[in-house]
């Protein structure tokens, strides 16, 4: 039997040109009318590569977008079930003079494969599926595995959840892994245990029924930009805590344990500041800067207009104001619920002067991942072999939302094991991934399977 080190080393240019076959197809979800077909054409590659791998059975199966890949190894009828998931849709490439080379040729260059799809999601689902091949050739897999594939993850999984609620049966598992997340560095490898929610809305304010001349109007009338401005501002506190009435009911406060975890994480709070030239930071009283942005909820007017913004000078007291505006949730937080409270508390900040239209938009759950679960323990044994350190346990301030559904309709946790890098550079020019991360993400994942 060949240990896992010397399997890649031995299999590893013949695993590269499988991981080129998927990046070659430019199967960008955000543009249907130029990749439909492109999408299909990497669903199907994953068909074949999953077989190949060792998978009893796959299937490029239809849903009410673009299709969804599934897989499946049974082992043992009576043996736990891990389900993978990963997408195979990647983001568009533009603007691409900024690549180095074709983001759809893939290169090896400085140790790092540089091509859209390099990490996300196409080479950390390859880390799972090289991990699955390993042991089913060398007889080591003890567990049944399933893999479900979607190629509408970068367009917010529109028709995943209605899958899911068809096929649970189909679906059914133990635990469901994912490769689809970030490490805090290749020498601090980490495990993200949390991501926050999201409730997102427009707010449009709207006074007189024409725009008006300021020095005429100006004094008399409310201008729908000072009052949505003023409406803004009373959100939150000099605290920085969010003033929405019934806000916090759900807010669970992090454990002490994991506050000292948080705070062991290293973390200059300079460079931070000199990285995004600020001289100041500010948030949510008694919490650390850490705690803010992962794992406590916050409010972001993330766009706002109204008036004239051309060039020159136009003296207008205008009809209208937009914002758009969201906050960040966390686990126990519900969305639908937030949306309310928020939209109701708005209408009670707006005088008689004016008229306010709220309209939710999109948002999601968040999640959490009790790292007392014994499948995140096998995902720590796991790192700690590869990296030969144990993994930080670590919020992150992002959302999936697809991951909370997956709770809601399966009723199955997930561990979010990732290999990611803030240097990868996905969704950008010249995305990348370490080949030394494919070696030891699989290494780790297979350790995961042996463990769990």
């Amino acid at each position: 039997m060949k240990d896992i080190r010397t399997y890649i080393a031995d299999h590893e240019p013949q695993m590269l040109e499988e991981l080129f076959s998927l990046i070659r197809i430019p199967s960008i979800s955000a543009q249907p009318e130029k990749h439909a077909d492109d999408i299909r054409a990497c669903a199907e590659r994953w068909r074949q590569l999953l077989l190949a791998a060792g998978a009893d059975e796959a299937h490029v199966m239809p849903s009410a977008g673009n299709p969804i890949v599934f897989a499946q190894k049974t082992v043992d009828p009576a043996a736990k079930t891990i389900l993978i998931y990963a997408h195979y849709d990647v983001m568009p490439a533009e603007p691409l003079e900024l690549w180095k080379s074709d983001p759809f040729e893939p290169e090896v260059r400085d140790g790092h494969i540089w091509a859209r799809g390099a990490d996300d999601d196409k080479g950390q689902s390859f880390i799972q599926v090289k991990a699955f091949e390993y042991l089913v050739k060398e007889g080591l897999l003890r567990n049944n595995v399933k893999f479900i594939f979607e190629g509408e993850e970068e367009i917010g999984s529109p028709s995943l959840e209605a899958f899911c609620q068809t096929h649970k049966e189909l679906l059914k598992a133990d635990v469901i892994l994912v490769s689809d997340t970030s490490m805090l560095g290749i020498d601090l490898p980490s495990l993200t245990t949390g991501l926050r929610g999201l409730a997102y809305w427009e707010i449009e304010v709207t006074g007189p029924n024409r725009d008006l001349h300021s020095g005429h109007f100006g004094g008399a009338v409310a201008n729908p930009i000072n009052v949505l401005c003023q409406m803004l501002s009373r959100i939150v506190d000099t605290d920085g805590r969010i003033t929405v009435p019934g806000f916090y009911d759900d807010v669970e406060e992090v454990p002490q344990a994991e506050r000292k975890m948080i705070a062991s994480i290293p973390f200059d709070e300079e460079k931070y500041k000199q990285a995004i030239g600020v001289k100041a930071l500010f948030g949510e009283k008694g919490y650390s800067t850490l705690e803010r942005n992962s794992c406590r909820p916050s409010f972001d007017v993330c766009g706002i207009w109204g008036g004239y913004t051309g060039e020159g000078s136009k003296t207008v007291l205008p009809s209208k104001a937009t914002a758009k505006v969201s906050c960040r949730l966390v686990p126990h937080q519900d969305h639908h619920k937030i949306s309310r409270l928020f939209a109701d508390y708005i209408l009670t900040l707006a005088p008689d002067t004016v008229q306010v239209k709220v309209t939710p938009m999109h948002g999601g759950q968040g999640y959490v991942c009790p790292i007392s679960l014994p499948a995140y323990q096998a995902a720590e044994k796991g790192f700690e072999q590869a990296f030969g350190k144990k993994p930080l346990a670590v919020r992150r301030g992002g959302s999936i939302p697809i991951i909370s559904t997956f709770e809601q309709v399966l009723g199955i946790k997930t561990v979010l094991m990732g290999f990611g890098l803030e240097s990868n550079a996905i969704h950008s020019p010249n995305e990348n991934i370490p080949l030394e991360i494919i070696r030891k993400g699989i290494e780790a994942v297979v350790t995961f399977h042996l463990n769990y």
